[in-house]
């Protein structure tokens, strides 16, 4: 098995195609934020939250979760979205990522009571990353060839459930305006707005909005009841991209890529689980497994690998190894290393990587397989030749790093 040092690790391109903008903040930021905005943490100081909230481990997906409170409060706030935006493309251009998809939903920030609806957090989130993409790609060495240029899009995530209290002002306000609706009704709803909204601002202001994503409770919220939500998309050329697979089994990716023309699918990891499986027409578990797995291989359709955070979320996993990541190299499957949350997760892209090279058997030419599915199944925002060519350069130049580490 090859062995991989962190420096070659950081020196080679990398993207990043799972990454929560609200998952993701600097910690010191989170705390300079939180006293600009009043909003009360349970510490003041980053030893604190580390020992209260944003821990190496958690003991399941509820405290895992409860981070994420904290983080979308500061972030119902322009000045402090533009700012967390502008130091995540930072923090990946320090590590040698050179193309990032930063998702969040922009509903848990909306409140119109102070003037912060869809268009001002969507600006606010573009402008911090216009800002760190224009002074990377001025720098000498991009400039003169030396590293690949930095780029970004946007994905913006429909929650699959949320309540009538407790989530966000928008959500709140929405339930009180359509009181006598049914739950999943208001939730269809708040996602058709979310598509129909990101098309027009994609559209009509050039904001870089490259897909739409579908996050929250897999169990109860299958992705079917936003076929409708997923066909807006499908039809106003807006790429795919679903939570599956995450905390619900196999038939979860299969719905997603049936109902919602998924292009790629985030996390998957349960997919090789036949105890997850709980559709009782299903009989033959292993065969449908095995018939799933060879789909989604032989149309290219990328899994977004979080390895980390997959060990934080379920406890069952008590060894990397025991990652169904092993399965997916072994189907010959499209695999992405992401980090899903940088600061909830306490990882890098560098790090992902290094713990998936370092527990698993994955050769010079699997890497670079890896690499450049990071590039090719990217929801780039420009053409296909555009990308094409992009990505073209990123891996002409992994092969110059790889030459200087003397893998080549």
């Amino acid at each position: 098995m090859p062995r991989y040092s962190a420096d070659f690790i950081k020196d080679m391109p990398k993207s990043d195609l799972h990454l929560h903008l609200d998952g993701s903040l600097r910690l010191d930021s989170l705390i300079e934020m939180a006293q600009r905005s009043q909003v009360a943490l349970p510490s003041q100081s980053i030893s604190g939250l580390k020992e209260l909230v944003f821990k190496d481990r958690y003991q399941n997906l509820g405290e895992y979760l409860h981070c994420f409170q904290y983080t979308c409060a500061v972030l119902r706030d322009p000045e402090n979205l533009e700012q967390a935006a502008y130091e995540l493309a930072l923090d990946n251009q320090a590590e040698g990522v050179n193309y990032i998809e930063v998702r969040f939903a922009p509903q848990l920030l909306i409140d119109l009571t102070r003037g912060i609806d869809f268009d001002q957090i969507m600006h606010a989130v573009n402008n911090g990353l216009k800002r760190a993409m224009q002074e990377y790609n001025a720098t000498e060495r991009v400039l003169r060839g030396e590293r690949p240029p930095f780029h970004y899009g946007i994905i913006n995530c429909a929650m699959r459930m949320f309540g009538n209290k407790g989530f966000s002002p928008y959500y709140t306000n929405l339930f009180q305006l359509m009181r006598d609706f049914a739950p999943m009704d208001v939730i269809k709803l708040a996602a058709m707005e979310l598509v129909r909204a990101s098309v027009r601002l994609r559209d009509e202001e050039g904001i870089p909005i490259v897909g739409l994503d579908l996050a929250g409770q897999e169990a109860g919220y299958p992705a079917g009841k936003f076929k409708e939500v997923y066909e807006y998309a499908h039809q106003h050329f807006l790429l795919k991209t679903l939570h599956a697979g995450e905390a619900y089994g196999a038939e979860s990716v299969f719905e997603a890529i049936t109902e919602c023309y998924a292009d790629r699918i985030g996390h998957g990891y349960s997919m090789f689980m036949p105890d997850m499986i709980k559709d009782p027409a299903i009989l033959d578990k292993a065969s449908y497994i095995q018939n799933l797995a060879s789909y989604i291989a032989d149309k290219r359709i990328a899994i977004e690998v979080c390895l980390t955070s997959n060990l934080q979320t379920n406890p069952a996993i008590t060894d990397i190894r025991q990652h169904k990541f092993k399965d997916m190299l072994e189907h010959r499957i499209a695999t992405v290393i992401c980090t899903d949350n940088r600061l909830v997760s306490n990882t890098t892209v560098s790090k992902e990587y290094q713990l998936a090279l370092d527990n698993f058997d994955v050769p010079l030419k699997r890497l670079k397989d890896m690499v450049a599915y990071g590039f090719k199944k990217s929801f780039f925002p420009g053409s296909y030749v555009e990308k094409r060519q992009y990505a073209k350069h990123c891996l002409e130049y992994f092969d110059r790093v790889a030459q200087r580490y003397g893998f080549i």
